[in-house]
């Protein structure tokens, strides 16, 4: 690979993660071709892609941006996977693979500038997906509202079975 090449692969490298959300660092030896281009469609299936590169490259790409802190992880064979979209996905996508393909070991990851153990991406991993959690947010804004109702409407119901009672007790009175 000359000079221009590799500039070329450090300037892709560098604006995808200029887009990503999460960037997770894998070892990827062991795995068959076939093997790892089906996990590259069910990564694309969710906005994400993995990308095999040189350590050197991928140290240039994220010099300066908040991927930085996962510097020390880029050791050995690396594949670097990055979400531009959900960074729940991923991770799901990646430790149920790994369950299936041992050979694919999940290092370390990077959310928002902050290092992700493997332990941390293996809980981020059993998070529920983001319309799941959307859905759960709007049941409970709607519950809020439909319960406000509801009390405004038991003070005039019980005005009226008042009325209603009072109503009865009188014909009862006069017959």
């Amino acid at each position: 690979m000359n000079r221009d090449e590799k500039a070329a692969v450090v300037a892709d490298l560098t604006g995808k993660f200029a887009k990503a959300k999460i960037a997770i660092v894998s070892d990827y030896r062991g795995l068959t071709v076939s093997s790892f281009e089906q996990l590259r469609r069910e990564l694309k299936k969710n906005n994400a892609e993995i990308r095999v590169a040189k350590n050197t490259l991928l140290r240039k790409a994220i010099q300066g941006t908040p991927f930085e802190v996962m510097n020390a992880q880029l050791e050995g064979t690396t594949a670097i996977t990055v979400s531009y979209a959900d960074p729940v996905a991923p991770a799901k996508i990646l430790t149920e693979f790994a369950k299936d393909h041992p050979a694919l070991q999940i290092r370390s990851g990077v959310l928002n500038g902050k290092a992700l153990t493997l332990d941390d991406l293996k809980a981020l991993s059993n998070l529920p997906s983001r319309e799941v959690m959307l859905a759960t947010v709007l049941s409970v804004m709607q519950a809020v509202p439909t319960s406000f109702v509801r009390v405004l409407n038991a003070v005039p119901l019980s005005f009226l079975y008042t009325l209603q009672a009072l109503k009865e007790k009188k014909e009862q009175e006069n017959n």
